[in-house]
């Protein structure tokens, strides 16, 4: 479950949370969401990190997680990194993973990875609702600005 959302920075140099923080608990084991290679497992200003290289330039990072991976080791989507630690900063659970998601030198949200398929937006209304209920795939004639999201 989510406790702190992506909040990116407007400026790269500016402070932001560059990732999701995850609630656990101390020894959870943290698996890899997709197949990649792990290109770093160690510590970064003394936190413990893992991060893991996936097709199209994507990179995953996990911390504080206590490695049970290798640099250069290839892995399959659900393969074991290692183990939350507790100690992340913030967080208002026995444990937190910090989840980061980069393409380039870019922060995404990496819940995106989570995506289940397209969103349809349906009209406000009776028949909107109903359709909804239905399982239709009516297509909604009214435009949607980003607040009302």
């Amino acid at each position: 479950m989510p406790v702190r959302r992506f909040a990116p920075p407007p400026r790269p140099w500016l402070p932001g949370h560059r990732g999701v923080d995850l609630a656990g608990g101390p020894g959870v084991v943290v698996r890899a969401p997709g197949p990649g290679v792990v290109l770093f497992a160690g510590r970064v200003a003394g936190r413990p990190v893992v991060t893991v290289g996936h097709t199209d330039g994507l990179r995953t990072t996990y911390e504080p997680v206590r490695p049970a991976v290798h640099v250069g080791e290839v892995l399959a989507a659900g393969a074991t990194l290692g183990a939350l630690l507790p100690g992340h900063s913030g967080c208002p659970v026995p444990a937190c993973l910090h989840w980061g998601l980069l393409r380039g030198t870019e922060y995404l949200d990496p819940l995106a990875l989570l995506a289940a398929g397209p969103v349809r937006l349906l009209p406000v209304g009776d028949d909107g609702q109903a359709a909804a209920r239905k399982g239709g795939s009516r297509t909604a004639r009214r435009s949607y600005s980003s607040g009302e999201l």
